[in-house]
């Protein structure tokens, strides 16, 4: 039973019949869609449950249904007290503005208008009940508005993820730090309920967590789900009297696929059009496994033929040093293994302790080489390299590498073929990384962010296989396998 019972009447009127009471007092009628979130709603509210994610595609009235289910919720229980959140004040007083005009014109409700004109204003109202509270019934706020102090039996987040609270990885950690602080404004036993659509691939409303980000649960993991995309399993409308298929096509077509897919499918991508989709790449978790019997190195059960791995270095300011390795298959197929955000271990100096790391990684992942680009200060870093390679033993060699075309056109043409066709596959650990949140917030000619990493896998795929001969390594065996065969040459080596 919810806790919040305790101020509800026995009266008979369930919220389905409730809207469609104030639909017809509008000429409107109620679509099958509404009914759906309208019998979702009361049947979360009566069993008591109080963390709720309502997700429906744009357009389709959630914000408005919510709206007409805050005025049941008074009409049930006077003494409630809620609180509406949203991006912007503006749009959280539109909902507000909304629940008053509905109680001063059902039916059912014109007794909760109180006399006094000071408690019925534009961004909070208090309609006529028995207890004495200092907070109004209902209460509008922007997310950005300060309501230390504030109490609230329901918090509505109506909209709290736009574009302008989540396009960047600041403006998302400052949302969820204000969307965390909000326990301590709800009652014991109260109610959450969000409302929305995403906006991000890192949206507040995914049902996985975003690893690359730190988190080890999805934001609203415990929240009980409604989500209702514009098109069902079937690929038909639910909407079908206001949303055709026709229309539906012409609206993917005018706002792009990104916004689309983010708005009307309720799948997180970035809504802004970006050149490269994370949706498009394969994810797997399975380590290296070497076979020196056969000679052979393999990833999920796929032959690796061969391996590049880039090197981009840095040392301190704004960019950052990355090493990307890379594998392909027999099949053609990519396997971006590991990435590398380097920094030095504060006892070497930069350069050193970086390529140690490096020899490392080249030792773990059998790299049979490294390339290197010496643009800026990476040009005094092959001989170092070199030098610490020999000392750890590692049989690998170092390539120097000079940049010389711009990095948008190396990142377009490095990635967008190999993730049209699907053929990139990308470890677990990588996604661990910010190398997922570069490629989600990369927009090719805009403003710089950071694509360090992006850079790095560029170069490891825009790279030539490197094809190991058996024999390379001192005592150790090619891991690609195959017969091994000696030619004479008249070249003196």
């Amino acid at each position: 039973m919810n806790p919040s019972s305790k101020y509800l009447s026995s009266g008979p009127i369930e919220f389905r019949l409730f809207l469609v009471v104030w639909n017809r007092i509008q000429g409107q009628a109620t679509p099958g869609v509404h009914l759906r979130m309208a019998d979702w709603l009361q049947a979360r509210w009566m069993a008591g449950d109080h963390r709720l994610l309502l997700m429906a595609f744009r357009s389709c009235g959630k914000s408005t249904i919510v709206g007409v289910f805050a005025a049941w919720l008074l009409y049930q229980g006077p003494d409630l007290r809620i609180l509406v959140l949203a991006a912007e004040g503006t749009l959280a007083r539109r909902m507000v503005r909304n629940v008053r005009r509905i109680i001063e014109r059902h039916p059912l409700t014109l007794h909760l208008k109180p006399g006094n004109a000071d408690q019925w204003a534009g961004e909070r109202f208090t309609v006529n009940r028995d207890l004495e509270l200092r907070d109004p019934s209902m209460m509008a706020r922007g997310i950005d508005s300060n309501i230390t102090g504030s109490r609230a039996d329901i918090i509505i987040c109506d909209d709290v993820e736009v574009p302008n609270t989540c396009d960047t990885a600041e403006k998302r950690r400052n949302l969820r730090e204000v969307l965390s602080e909000l326990d301590f404004v709800l009652t014991p036993g109260g109610t959450m309920l969000y409302v929305g659509t995403p906006h991000s691939w890192f949206t507040i409303y995914a049902d996985q967590p975003r690893l690359d980000t730190g988190e080890t649960r999805a934001f609203l993991d415990a929240f009980l789900r409604l989500k209702i995309p514009v098109l069902n399993d079937a690929g038909e409308s639910v909407w079908p009297e206001r949303f055709s298929l026709d229309d539906i096509a012409r609206m993917k077509r005018s706002t792009g696929l990104n916004k689309f897919t983010s708005q009307m499918l309720l799948q997180p991508v970035n809504i802004a059009e970006g050149r490269l989709n994370p949706a498009l790449l394969l994810h797997y978790d399975d380590g290296l496994h070497l076979i020196r019997e056969i000679n052979r190195l393999d990833i999920a059960g796929r032959k690796m033929v061969s391996c590049s791995a880039f090197w981009d270095p840095a040392f301190g300011g704004g960019d950052g040093s990355v090493l990307a390795i890379l594998f392909a298959d027999e099949e053609g197929e990519f396997w971006l293994h590991h990435v590398a955000y380097l920094k030095g271990n504060g006892i070497d100096d930069e350069a050193t302790a970086q390529c140690r790391v490096v020899c490392d990684l080249a030792r773990r992942f059998h790299v049979p080489s490294i390339t290197v680009e010496i643009n800026g200060i990476g040009k005094f870093l092959p001989q170092i390299l070199r030098r610490e390679l020999g000392k750890a033993r590692v049989p690998c060699a170092v390539i120097e590498h000079s940049a010389s075309r711009s990095k948008d056109l190396r990142i377009i043409e490095a990635f967008e073929t190999v993730m049209a066709a699907r053929l990139l596959h990308v470890h677990g650990d990588v996604l661990k990384t910010p190398f997922l949140t570069e490629m989600q917030e990369w927009r090719p000619g805009g403003a710089r962010g950071h694509d360090d990493g992006l850079d790095a896998v560029a170069g490891a795929l825009a790279l030539q296989p490197v094809r190991l001969r058996s024999g390379h390594f001192t005592g150790r065996q090619s891991w690609q396998g195959g017969d091994v065969h000696t030619a004479k040459t008249d070249f003196e080596v």
